[in-house]
């Protein structure tokens, strides 16, 4: 049996639709199913309910899984809560844990996601369980927060400068995972996860025009001014800072690598930020609401 964290976020529900049109019979662990009657509807797929940050309300749902898939929000509680899932698998014998992480886990990043992610990474290899690391990049989505700005005003204010960024859809992280979760073979393995090319805000600006025929224009802004506009439209201050630090790391190029192991494992070529964007025209043209990222 496999089970799947995270189970109503962006890349749990995207893994959990993957892995039901495969026909795999998968168990999504909820704190709340009555919230999640998507997923519920999904063939294939079994409702448990369990919070990581309960550590004992994990065991029935663990209860003769033999992989498991770690996803959790980016929240101050994420080392705590994975923390817990890794020592509540050990303990219900789950064999193998796929852990979805950040692509620079790095021990003294400035950004404390980063941080979390490396040192969870530390966690679950010591834990003797099986373990294979997700390192994803950026996930294309990400650029739906910038809709409200795009459809107001034409044009993206970020912290970017000209840097570059390799983008990854979560489609693409989504059937990577289900054929880590249903192959063999990765077992202590590292997987650093990228889109086919790195872009400059420029150039994402450039491309989101070709799709939607409007003008949209990138303008780069100081980094606190940035954080202030996060705030004033209501984005919790621990995100900001968050991403604050992030971006940093990014215009000092931490995201510019471009890495093969996704078209690899999915034998083509990962999906283009062109795709994306065209796949989504609607939402930055303002004619469909973005979904929640």
């Amino acid at each position: 049996m496999i089970l799947v964290s995270g189970a109503t976020g962006l890349n749990g529900q995207e893994l959990l639709r993957v892995l039901s049109a495969k026909g795999v019979a998968v168990r999504a662990l909820v704190r709340n199913p009555a919230k999640a009657d998507a997923i519920a509807a999904l063939p294939h797929v079994q409702l448990v309910q369990g919070d990581m940050a309960r550590p004992e309300t994990l065991a029935a749902a663990l209860r003769d899984v033999e992989r498991a898939m770690l996803i959790s929000s980016s929240a101050p509680d994420m080392l705590e809560v994975q923390s817990n899932f890794i020592d509540a698998a050990k303990r219900a014998g789950v064999k193998h844990v796929i852990k979805l992480s950040g692509i620079m886990p790095e021990l003294d990043s400035a950004f404390r996601f980063a941080r979390m992610h490396g040192e969870i990474e530390q966690r679950l290899e010591a834990s003797g369980l099986a373990f294979t690391h997700l390192r994803a990049g950026e996930f294309m989505p990400a650029y739906f927060r910038q809709v409200p700005n795009i459809v107001a005003k034409g044009a993206m204010f970020l912290p970017m400068e000209d840097a570059r960024i390799a983008s990854i859809d979560v489609g693409d992280i989504a059937e990577i995972t289900a054929r880590v979760l249903t192959g063999s073979g990765h077992e202590g393995k590292i997987y650093p996860l990228t889109g086919p090319e790195a872009l400059t805000m420029t150039e994402v600006a450039e491309k989101l025009s070709a799709a939607t025929g409007k003008t949209i224009r990138y303008v780069n802004v100081p980094p606190e001014d940035a954080r202030k506009a996060q705030l004033a439209a209501g984005m919790p201050p621990y995100l900001a800072d968050a991403l604050f630090e992030l971006f940093a790391e990014r215009r000092n190029g931490k995201e510019a690598a471009v890495w093969p192991d996704a078209g690899t494992l999915l034998g083509r070529r990962p999906k283009s930020f062109d795709e994306f964007a065209r796949r989504h025209a609607a939402i930055f043209r303002g004619e469909a609401p973005p979904p929640k990222v």
